[in-house]
């Protein structure tokens, strides 16, 4: 059995899991889909690289290389996810509500045919685009400090509980 994969991927779960709780007592009216979700605490991609770096740890010890690599990897991905796809979340809300301003002022008349003009024109209905819904983006996707922090300790508590399972029934 392949015992960091497993951690990882139990981390992920685990993270996206108890995204609901968490929510819920933070006195949120959280909806059921914040488990499927990016963002939120904790971060279940912190989670997944503590994970595997964790298990890589136990399985081959801290020297190894495959420690490095997953290291590097865990920490642009962590970096990434508070900065580059925060960002993204942050901007998509804002254009978003500029939208939907938009088409409440003035510019509500301009009613705009699908087509590739819509592109050019910074006043679109978006009641005139089918899938705007689908397009824009309404949640953030990255994380907080604080979230990439509760999900590398959420990741390496994965690891220790998925070590101390793998030691019972595997080896």
């Amino acid at each position: 059995m392949n015992y960091p994969l497993i951690a990882a991927l139990t981390a992920i779960f685990f993270a996206q899991i108890i995204k609901y709780p968490i929510a819920y007592y933070s006195k949120r009216t959280p909806k059921i889909d914040i488990i499927t979700s990016t963002g939120g605490m904790p971060s279940s991609h912190s989670a997944a690289v503590a994970s595997l770096i964790a298990s890589l740890i136990f399985e081959y010890g801290f020297s190894s290389a495959y420690v490095a690599i997953a290291t590097v990897f865990g920490v642009i991905i962590m970096f990434d996810s508070m900065g580059v796809r925060r960002q993204s979340g942050e901007q998509g809300i804002v254009i978003d509500a500029l939208v939907k301003h938009l088409s409440r002022s003035k510019y509500a008349h301009l009613k705009i045919e699908p087509t590739a003009e819509k592109q050019q024109n910074p006043h679109i209905d978006p009641e005139i685009i089918s899938n705007y819904h689908d397009l824009i983006v309404t949640k953030y996707l990255g994380h907080k400090p604080t979230e990439v922090f509760a999900g590398i300790i959420t990741g390496g508590f994965v690891a220790v509980v998925m070590r101390l399972v793998f030691l019972q029934f595997f080896y």
